[in-house]
């Protein structure tokens, strides 16, 4: 049972809403939100501490507030989050090593959630058709966030192996889709002229927003052990969402898309990163069978509602 939470990422649309979330669990009787800048919006029920996660002062507020569960959410996706790729590297990587360390001090934690990201699967030609938490990745990322992630996951996996007694979960999700949340994804789909890969229709998994802070919600608060793809039935491809936005697209050959993209009127927004091209390229598709056979909730939005509720908030 969950007692006393402290949730990174609490100034970020997701880290904020589980914390908020968590704040009216009935087991769980504080919320500490952690995070380097302060939220904009109040953060009801929960208590925020300013603090970088990339100090040691962070086992300093685990230790003091007597924590039992730490949900990490403070992996951050884009560059422009983070005030640029040196900023985030250190943030996502070495404050995931400086939170590790202090979990590892602090005798009170006996959970820790970890938001990662499929993209650690990659994206590629030779990919299977859906993957599943027990598979390599055949194309691994070799740069930006999904590289990130793969560094954090292996850190706590050593962390795993050096506190045994402590339930790690690990949630990997597509890419989470909602009216509130803005990513590199939403901002692409924003745009109003949308650059598209000739020859090529990559098939999307979307997760939405809700649903991402239900799932991690339960994750902070049962014991989950292991890694869980999380995802929205069905899949939808590059180009039924595309179409499916009533705006403009401009078909360009994949290796001009990140030239072509950013000087599109929303490009600079968007990412265009090789990461991103790849998963536009290819795709990339989920089995979620484990999470939905070991969490109580399911995904209450499939793939194309999650996409739809995205596109009626604009």
């Amino acid at each position: 049972m969950a007692r006393v939470v402290a949730v990174t990422g609490a100034a970020r649309t997701l880290g904020g809403r589980l914390a908020q979330a968590l704040a009216t669990h009935p087991e769980v009787t504080e919320v500490i939100g952690v995070d380097v800048i302060p939220p904009t919006e109040k953060l009801e029920g929960v208590r925020f501490i300013r603090t970088d996660i990339r100090s040691p002062a962070i086992a300093k507020v685990l230790l003091d507030s007597g924590v039992d569960t730490v949900a990490h959410m403070g992996v951050i996706a884009t560059r422009r989050q983070a005030g640029g790729r040196v900023a985030m590297k250190e943030i996502n990587v070495i404050g995931t090593m400086q939170l590790l360390a202090a979990c590892q001090q602090t005798p009170s934690v006996t959970r820790l959630v970890v938001k990662s990201s499929a993209s650690i699967y990659g994206c590629g030609p030779k990919d299977p058709a859906i993957f599943t938490e027990g598979m390599d990745p055949r194309h691994p990322p070799t740069s930006g966030w999904a590289k990130d992630c793969a560094e954090v996951e292996a850190y706590v996996r050593g962390f795993r192996r050096r506190r045994p007694e402590v339930c790690v979960t690990i949630l990997r999700p597509a890419n989470v889709i909602g009216p509130r949340i803005r990513t590199a994804m939403t901002e692409y789909f924003r745009m109003p002229v949308i650059p598209t890969l000739l020859g090529h229709d990559g098939r999307l998994q979307f997760l939405h927003e809700d649903d991402a802070i239900a799932l991690a919600s339960e994750a902070a608060t049962r014991d989950l052990p292991g890694t869980f793809n999380l995802a929205g039935s069905g899949v939808l491809t590059l180009m039924q969402a595309v179409r499916r936005t009533r705006h403009q697209w401009l078909a360009v050959p994949s290796p001009m898309l990140t030239a072509v993209g950013k000087r599109l009127p929303g490009g600079d927004q968007a990412d265009f990163s090789r990461e991103q091209v790849r998963l536009l390229t290819y795709g990339r598709v989920l089995d979620t069978d484990r999470a939905l056979q070991s969490f109580e909730y399911a995904p209450r939005y499939s793939t194309e509602e999650a996409f739809a509720d995205f596109l009626a908030s604009q």
